[in-house]
């Protein structure tokens, strides 16, 4: 069975550089691609942020921060792109995501694997126009990803027995815990959460201010309430998931994304990343 000893992950944005970084400090060689530089840069500084904010918190040491940093490589070329697992954090599209597999095939020996960290899309519809779709698989990661503890391992139609074992393993070697799962839209977690973001959402519309429905989620003993998780996430992410469930169940009206999380998007405030969402961040 094939032995993981490198990663590449694709997509330098906030889930695809907390990706990298954990990787990393689990003793991958790891690579981070992104066709943007501008992007890369902005994820590397992230990522170094991050090693030391471990290194400041006595979590790792010294050596190991400057070990972890020493195992990442950054690159805006494809043809750099060699390993033995892939984890794919990019656009929300089948095609698009396909794509780069394939891409990636090219270039790579016959047993490499692709995973998916797609939050919504059917992992059987991407890997169904891949080159050998027994070798890919969902490895959903939640945000910010080298603290959160679960990773959902989506099996697909065609996703081999021995691919699922080699990702479920790689997420224990990483710290986290995998939860098996079926690809159903959302998988489970999403599945589960929408009404808590819709929900919100609709208390929102009827005129319940957002501190005040935060708060009260909050007292019951949910960590974050909805809408300071939904600036976390990113109303783009979450709105794309939403649309997506939405439309694998075929439109039922209790799932119907919200038109304020849609006006967010169109006016640009996304949430954290953007410095402003339901809420403002400096």
């Amino acid at each position: 069975m094939l032995s993981i000893q490198s990663i590449c992950v694709c997509g330098a944005g906030t889930m695809g550089a907390g990706i990298a970084q954990l990787a990393a400090q689990s003793g991958f060689h790891t690579i981070l691609y992104d066709v943007n530089k501008a992007a890369l840069a902005k994820a590397a500084e992230a990522i170094l942020n991050g090693f030391q904010l471990l290194a400041d918190k006595n979590r790792i040491t010294a050596a190991e921060k400057d070990n972890a940093a020493s195992r990442l490589r950054y690159t805006t070329d494809t043809n750099d792109c060699i390993a033995d697992l892939f984890i794919e954090a990019i656009v929300e599209n089948i095609a698009v995501k396909a794509g780069l597999f394939n891409q990636l095939n090219e270039v790579n020996h016959s047993e490499v694997i692709f995973a998916t960290n797609t939050s919504s899309l059917s992992v059987s519809a991407i890997a169904k126009t891949v080159i050998n779709p027994q070798r890919v698989a969902g490895m959903h990661f939640f945000n910010p990803a080298p603290v959160m503890k679960l990773v959902e391992v989506v099996k697909g139609e065609q996703t081999s027995d021995a691919t699922l074992q080699i990702v479920t393993e790689l997420v224990t070697q990483m710290g986290k815990t995998p939860v098996l799962c079926k690809d159903a839209p959302g998988f489970i977690v999403n599945h589960v959460a929408r009404p808590y973001y819709l929900e919100a959402l609709r208390l929102l519309e009827s005129g319940i201010a957002i501190e005040t429905i935060d708060t009260l989620m909050e007292a019951a003993g949910f960590k974050m309430g909805p809408f300071k998780l939904m600036d976390l996430i990113g109303n783009d992410v979450n709105y794309a998931v939403s649309n997506s469930i939405y439309e694998a169940m075929h439109r039922p009206e209790r799932l119907k994304p919200s038109p304020i999380q849609k006006e967010k998007l169109a006016n640009g405030e996304l949430g954290k990343k953007t410095g402003k969402g339901y809420y403002k961040y400096e």
